[in-house]
């Protein structure tokens, strides 16, 4: 499990662990694990490579200094620039002592920070220790003009990319866009998190020995997923492994109950019923003979399809009292399950409407407005999207690190629910079957597109190799 926790979790175990060990050793800690991160990203060793350091004033602008230190140490040519009045005074003189360089403030005002970087290109590789988790999201014009200038030369972030939101995974103003970020003694929001995530690149984690708690946002990861994985015992007949039905589709999208009955009948529920109109029933039990028509179920799956008819069918689901996913034209009346065990699916237009807010504005900070939509329907949400948030009323949250672009094509939504509802029924809760079904849908999505560009149906068939692997 990657567990990401806030500034103030992060500061407050610092504080504890340093007051019992000696002085710097905190710092040493961090800038040898950067010092590693950035002669393993070099690939050929730190000798002869021509290393760039921006600092601010915090101490990300010391660990950035120190691992100059210890690069140029290993025969690396790093230059420093200070990009604020005061800089890590400690770390500067151990950067000079070492042989490395260092330039002032002056290089970034009245337009001089594009002159000088033009003038110096040939940089290997930017290290960015310009501001830390503590600092505000956005970036001076000065800093913003050097990285300007700086454009095409790999970038490694000291613990997370300068001018985004270490706690949110928002974005305002200019910021750095990493290919590293370098990370100590956790993961924080913004690396989880988009839109933030995307501007980090590849994460490092580095152990300098924090005593944690318990964090609120986390990532399962394969190990996780098998572990949670509903398993039949010697004894299981199908009633026992969990029934799942199906409310989807309709005249107008009869692909829809194809695609979310596909999702549902992975296996991993022991019978999949599907109740919806004749046409359409005859269409599902020509693709899927072993779906059955209406009857008891463990779990519903709703709304994917359903046009006019979604409400009628979230009410006649919620009537028989079990947990439910409510998804696409059903999210409409999704205030009528409040208080229920349910999971919610909107992508961020859907959520928008739910919430009175422009998709883009959702776009913007999907992991608050995942929270937000949690509390105020009181149910779990699953908000759809490169990195999907899932999201529980009490504010803990998962994000879904598998996935791929080709994810984006009509349906893979409705293969989702069917999945989702499949965990349910076999007995999974809301808040793990939906972080389960997200990610083993994001990681069939990506073992599909090995083949090349995908649709929907593809999702579904790529799930039973994936659960063999796990």
């Amino acid at each position: 499990m990657i567990r990401a926790h806030t500034v103030e979790q992060v500061r407050a175990a610092e504080a504890d662990l340093l007051a019992r060990l000696p002085e710097g050793t905190l710092m040493q800690r961090a800038a040898h694990g950067l010092a590693h991160a950035v002669v393993d990203l070099l690939g050929s060793g730190a000798y002869g490579r021509r290393v760039l350091l921006l600092v601010g004033s915090g101490d990300n602008g010391g660990d950035a200094l120190y691992a100059g230190a210890l690069l140029a140490r290993r025969g690396a040519q790093v230059e420093a620039w200070l990009l604020s009045d005061t800089a890590h005074e400690r770390g500067v003189a151990a950067l000079r002592a070492a042989g490395g360089r260092v330039r002032h403030r002056e290089v970034t005002r009245s337009g001089d920070g594009r002159r000088a970087a033009s003038s110096t290109c040939g940089y290997d590789v930017v290290v960015d220790g310009i501001v830390g988790i503590g600092g505000r999201p956005g970036l001076r014009p000065a800093a913003a003009a050097v990285l300007d200038a700086l454009a095409g030369i790999p970038v490694v972030a000291v613990d997370l990319p300068s001018g985004v939101d270490a706690d949110t995974g928002e974005l305002e103003g200019p910021h750095v866009t990493a290919d590293l970020t370098v990370t100590f003694g956790t993961h924080k929001p913004c690396h989880l998190a988009d839109p933030a995530a995307a501007a980090c690149g590849a994460i490092h984690l580095v152990d300098i020995g924090l005593d944690l708690p318990e964090a609120l946002l986390e990532a399962l990861q394969p190990s996780d997923v098998a572990a949670l994985l509903p398993r039949p015992v010697p004894d299981a007949h199908k009633y026992t492994r969990g029934v799942v039905g199906v409310r989807a589709g309709s005249a107008t999208y009869p692909g829809a109950a194809l695609l979310s009955v596909s999702g549902a009948a992975c296996g991993l529920a022991g019978m999949v019923r599907y109740d919806g109109d004749d046409p359409v029933l005859d269409l599902v039990r020509a693709a899927h003979p072993e779906v059955v028509g209406p009857g008891r179920v463990q779990a519903w799956v709703v709304g994917s399809g359903s046009a006019a008819g979604a409400e009628s069918a979230l009410r006649a689901s919620l009537a028989d009292a079990v947990p439910l996913v409510v998804d696409a034209d059903a999210l409409a009346f999704a205030d009528l399950v409040a208080g229920r065990p349910a999971v919610l699916t909107p992508h961020a237009g859907e959520l928008g409407q739910m919430l009175g807010e422009e998709r883009e504005v959702i776009e913007s900070a999907p992991l608050r407005f995942a929270r937000r939509a949690a509390e105020q329907y009181d149910a779990v949400v699953l908000l759809k999207g490169r990195r999907s948030v899932i999201a529980r009323p009490d504010g803990r949250a998962r994000v879904t690190l598998s996935g791929t672009p080709w994810l984006a094509t009509a349906g893979a939504g409705d293969v989702l629910g069917g999945l989702v509802g499949a965990l349910l029924a076999a007995g999974l809760d809301p808040f793990d079957a939906a972080s389960v079904g997200s990610w083993l849908h994001g990681a069939a999505g990506t073992l599909a597109a090995q083949r090349g560009p995908i649709v929907a149906s593809d999702v579904a068939v790529a799930l039973p190799a994936l659960l063999g692997s796990l």
